[in-house]
C-alpha cells in the first residue's frame, strides 16, 4: 500500500494554492515564508571549529546552513538503512562546506586553506602531529581526498582520478606516522550498476523460523534480490594506504563490503568488519552478517576475532551472543578487546556475570585472556594512557551505572542511577590523534579516538554539570589513586561556558565556548591559574531579527508531584499580558524514579540561534515556543511504559496550565509537536475531529489560516489513515484523528 504522509501546513497551503495555479497560465512556484524568517533561516551559520591534536591551531569550518532544491532532487537509493547518491558513491546528504580557515589560538592569526573551486567539503581531520589536514570534496561525478599544509594552507588533491566510497561512512584514517590515510576506494574496473530487471525472477519472500521476535522498525530497508545487488554494488570497497605526500597507493587485501576498516594504534594492523550475504530485509547494514579480522597491512589475515550472524531475532533489551564491541586498546600498539555475553543476550536468565570482556594482543598467535567480568549489562571500556582502564556496566532493572577503575584490582569508582544528571560526574577527557569529529571527549575505543589523558595519578573529566539553577559546565580532576575531586572550572551563573579541552596535561589552560542571552557563542582560552580568559574567536549575530526573542526558565509540577521544566520563548515585540498561540516541542523519556525525572537539565543563558528545519522560526511569525518541556515516563525497569499514556497527558496539562497561568498561552491555541518518538507523542497530546480526507484538508487549512496549529511532518501511515477513514464512514459519525509531529 502506497504512503500516505501528514505534511507541513504549508504542504496544505501550497496544494490548494496549486489548485489556483493551475486554473492561470502562470506556471505554480514554491510558497515562501514571511521575510522576516527567510532573512533568518538564510543567514550563514556560525563556523564550526576543531582543535588539532597539538593544541596550537583551531580549524573553522564554514558551511552552508541548507542543500539547495537541486541537491536534494539528486538521485537517491534507499539502501540497508542508509541513502546513497549513486552518482558521487557517497551519501545522499554532505556537510555542504565550503572554507576552511586555520586559526592560531596564541595569537589569532588566520591562514585560510586553499579549498578546490565549487567546495562541497566533509570529514576534515588533523595528521597526528596536527601539521596537515585532510578533507573530501564531493564533486557531481564522485568525492575526492584533499590533504592540506596547516603552516600555509596549501592544499593539494590525493587521489587522483580514483574515486573514494563513502557509502559506509567516513572512508579515510590517518596512521600514526603522519603520513599514511588508509581509505576505501570504489574498486577499479567497475562496471556499470546492476540494471532492474524488466521481468521479476521470482516473488519476494520472508520467512519465519516460527517463534516470536519482537524487531524494532526502521527506514530504507533492502526490499528485492536487486535491492541486494545494488547494496553490494555501491558498497564494496577497495583498502589502500595512500601517501599524503606523493599520493602513491598501495592496494591491501581484496575488495569486499566493509562496515569498518581501522587501523591499529601502531599503524603495523588493521581491523576490519566485512558484511557478508544473506543481507537482511529486517534490519539495516550494522545488523548484517560479518566477519571481524585483523589484517596485516599487505592484507593477509592475522586472526579472526568473530564470524558474527545476523542480528535478526536479538532480544530488544537483549545483545548478540557473539563478541561486540570489538575495537583497538588506544593505549597499547596492537591489542584488541570485545565483550561477550554469558547469559545468553537475554536480562531474563540469571546468571552470576552478564559480560566477560576479552582481549587479544599482537602478533595474534595465542588464545584470547579473559580481562574482566560484568554483573550488570557491559557498557564499554576506555584505557588511559598508562594503561589504566576505566569499565562500564549498567543495570536496566534499577537504571544504575556503575563504573570500575581497573589498574590490577577493580575498584568501583561511581555507582549511580543513569537518569539523575545532577548525580552524573562527567567524561574523561579523550586525547584524540586526530581532529576527527571536533571537540569533546567520551568513552569508547576504536575509530578516531585516542586513549584518556592522563597527568600523573589524575585524568579530567568534563560534564554539562546539571543543577537545580540549570546547566553549568565543569571541568574537574580526577586522582585514580584516592578517587578524590577537584573542581578546577564551573560556569558562571550568569553565562553558558562549555569546556572544549584542557590546552596543556596539567589542566592550568583551558578551551571553552563562551555565550550569554546577549552574546554570540565565541572561542576563550582561559587561564585558571590567574583566573583570566582571552578570546580566540570574534563571531558576531548571525540572525540580529532574533535578539528582539526573550525567553526564560520555567518550572511546574504535575499532578502526582513530579517536578517538569521547560524553556519558554517569546516572540520580538511581545507585550506582557497577550496570549499568543503556543507551540510545545517535547520529546520523552523514560526515568527510573520521580527524583530523577524531577532533575532540572537545560540552562536560561544560552544565545538564541535558530538552525534546521526549527519550530523556533515561528517566533518571527507571533508564536511563542515552549521548547523541550520535559515529559518523563517514571517507573523502574520494563514497567515504565504500563502508564505511558496517563503519565504522558499529565506532563502535557501541567505545561498548559503554566503557560496558560502565567498569561501568555491561549488554552484554545496550543500545537503540540515533535521529532521520532516526540512525533509518536502527539498521536496523544492533540486530536483534531475530522471525518474525511477533505475535512482534513480543510481544518489543515483553517487552523493553519487561524495559526492555531503548525504540522511538521507525519510518521502516519496509509494503512492506519484509511482504517480511520473506513471507520468513519461504517459509523457516520465524527471520530477523532491525532496528527503526528516527527
Amino acid at each position: 500500500m502506497r504512503k500516505f504522509r501528514l505534511v507541513l501546513a504549508s504542504a496544505f497551503i501550497c496544494a490548494f494554492a496549486s489548485l489556483q495555479f493551475a486554473q492561470t497560465p502562470t506556471a505554480p512556484r514554491y510558497l515562501t515564508p514571511p521575510k522576516e524568517v527567510v532573512d533568518a533561516f538564510d543567514a550563514p551559520p556560525l563556523p564550526a571549529a576543531i582543535l588539532s591534536p597539538s593544541k596550537q591551531v583551531i580549524a573553522l569550518t564554514y558551511r552552508r546552513a541548507y542543500p539547495t532544491i537541486a541537491e536534494l532532487s539528486q538521485p537517491m537509493l534507499r539502501l540497508a538503512g542508509a541513502r546513497v547518491n549513486p552518482k558521487t558513491n557517497g551519501p545522499q546528504r554532505t556537510a555542504n562546506i565550503y572554507g576552511i580557515t586555520l586559526k592560531k589560538i596564541s595569537d589569532g592569526t588566520e591562514t585560510k586553506v586553499m579549498v578546490p573551486p565549487q567546495a562541497n567539503l566533509s570529514n576534515i581531520h588533523f595528521s597526528p602531529d596536527g601539521a596537515h589536514l585532510s578533507f573530501l570534496n564531493t564533486k557531481a561525478t564522485g568525492i575526492e581526498l584533499w590533504v592540506a599544509d596547516v603552516v600555509n594552507g596549501r592544499a593539494r588533491l590525493i587521489s587522483g582520478t580514483d574515486r573514494l566510497n563513502s557509502t559506509a561512512g567516513d572512508p579515510c584514517d590517518w596512521l600514526r606516522d603522519n603520513k599514511t590515510l588508509i581509505c576505501q576506494f570504489v574498486p577499479a574496473g567497475r562496471g556499470p550498476a546492476p540494471a532492474e530487471p524488466t521481468v521479476p525472477p521470482g516473488a519476494n519472500i520472508q520467512e519465519n523460523i516460527g517463534k516470536a521476535a519482537p524487531a524494532a522498525t526502521y527506514e530504507d530497508m533492502l526490499k528485492t534480490a536487486h535491492d541486494d545487488d545494488l547494496f553490494e554494488y555501491y558498497f564494496t570497497s577497495q583498502i589502500a594506504a595512500v601517501d599524503a605526500t606523493t599520493g602513491r597507493k598501495t592496494l591491501i587485501g581484496k575488495p569486499a563490503i566493509f562496515d569498518s576498516v581501522t587501523p591499529s594504534p601502531s599503524g603495523d594492523y588493521l581491523l576490519v568488519t566485512k558484511i557478508k550475504r544473506p543481507f537482511s530485509h529486517l534490519i539495516p547494514l550494522n545488523g548484517f552478517p560479518n566477519d571481524v579480522e585483523v589484517w596485516t597491512r599487505a592484507g593477509q589475515l592475522a586472526k579472526k576475532i568473530a564470524d558474527i550472524p545476523s542480528r535478526e531475532g536479538v532480544p530488544l533489551t537483549g545483545v548478540q551472543t557473539a563478541p561486540r564491541g570489538i575495537h583497538w586498546r588506544q593505549d597499547q600498539p596492537a591489542t584488541v578487546v570485545w565483550a561477550e555475553a554469558l547469559d545468553g543476550g537475554d536480562l531474563k536468565n540469571k546468571v552470576p556475570f552478564r559480560d566477560r570482556v576479552m582481549s587479544i594482543a599482537a602478533p595474534f598467535t595465542s588464545d584470547p585472556a579473559e580481562f574482566a567480568k560484568t554483573e550488570w549489562r557491559y557498557a564499554n571500556v576506555s584505557f588511559t594512557e598508562k594503561g589504566v582502564a576505566l569499565l562500564t556496566e549498567s543495570d536496566r532493572a534499577t537504571r544504575h551505572v556503575r563504573t570500575w577503575v581497573i589498574a590490577s584490582e577493580p575498584r568501583k569508582l561511581w555507582d549511580r542511577r543513569q537518569d539523575a544528571a545532577y548525580e552524573n560526574p562527567g567524561t574523561p577527557v579523550i586525547r584524540r590523534d586526530s581532529g576527527a569529529g571536533g571537540f569533546g571527549g567520551g568513552f569508547g575505543g576504536g575509530g578516531g579516538a585516542g586513549a584518556i589523558m592522563q597527568s600523573g595519578d589524575y585524568i579530567f573529566l568534563t560534564g554539562q554539570g546539571s543543577s537545580p539553577e540549570g546547566d553549568r559546565p565543569f571541568i574537574d580532576r580526577l586522582n585514580l589513586r584516592t578517587f578524590e575531586t577537584t573542581r578546577l572550572f564551573r560556569s558562571d551563573a550568569k553565562a553558558y561556558e562549555t569546556v572544549i579541552a584542557p590546552l596543556d596535561d596539567e589542566g592550568k589552560t583551558i578551551l571553552t565556548r563562551y555565550e550569554t542571552p546577549n552574546d554570540p557563542p565565541n572561542y576563550y582560552v582561559r587561564d585558571l591559574t590567574s583566573s583570566s580568559r582571552k578570546a580566540v574567536t570574534d563571531f558576531k549575530d548571525p540572525q540580529p531579527q532574533l535578539r528582539g526573542v526573550t525567553h526564560q526558565f520555567i518550572t511546574y509540577q504535575r499532578k502526582d508531584g513530579v517536578k517538569l521544566n521547560a524553556t519558554l520563548y517569546l516572540p520580538p515585540g511581545y507585550k506582557p499580558g497577550t496570549r499568543l498561540p503556543v507551540i510545545m516541542w517535547a520529546y520523552p523519556r523514560e526515568c527510573g524514579d520521580a527524583d530523577s525525572a524531577s532533575q532540572i537539565t537545560g540552562s536560561p543563558n544560552r544565545f538564541t540561534i535558530v538552525s534546521g528545519y526549527s519550530h523556533m522560526f515561528l517566533l518571527l511569525s507571533g508564536y511563542a515556543v515552549l521548547d523541550n518541556p520535559t515529559m518523563p515516563i517514571v517507573g523502574g525497569g520494563e514497567t515504565a511504559n504500563d502508564t505511558y499514556v496517563e503519565q504522558l497527558v499529565s506532563s502535557a496539562q501541567a505545561a498548559i496550565d503554566k503557560v496558560v497561568e502565567m498569561g501568555v498561552g491561549d488554552r484554545d491555541r496550543i500545537g503540540v509537536g515533535g521529532h521520532s518518538y516526540g512525533a509518536f507523542m502527539t498521536r496523544t497530546c492533540w486530536r483534531i475531529r475530522v471525518c474525511s480526507a477533505r475535512g482534513l484538508l480543510r481544518a489543515a487549512l483553517t487552523i493553519a489560516r487561524s495559526r492555531r496549529l503548525v504540522f511538521r511532518t507525519s510518521a502516519a501511515r496509509s494503512g492506519k489513515f484509511r482504517n480511520f477513514m473506513r471507520g468513519c464512514r461504517r459509523s457516520g459519525t465524527r471520530r477523532t484523528s491525532r496528527i503526528r509531529f516527527s
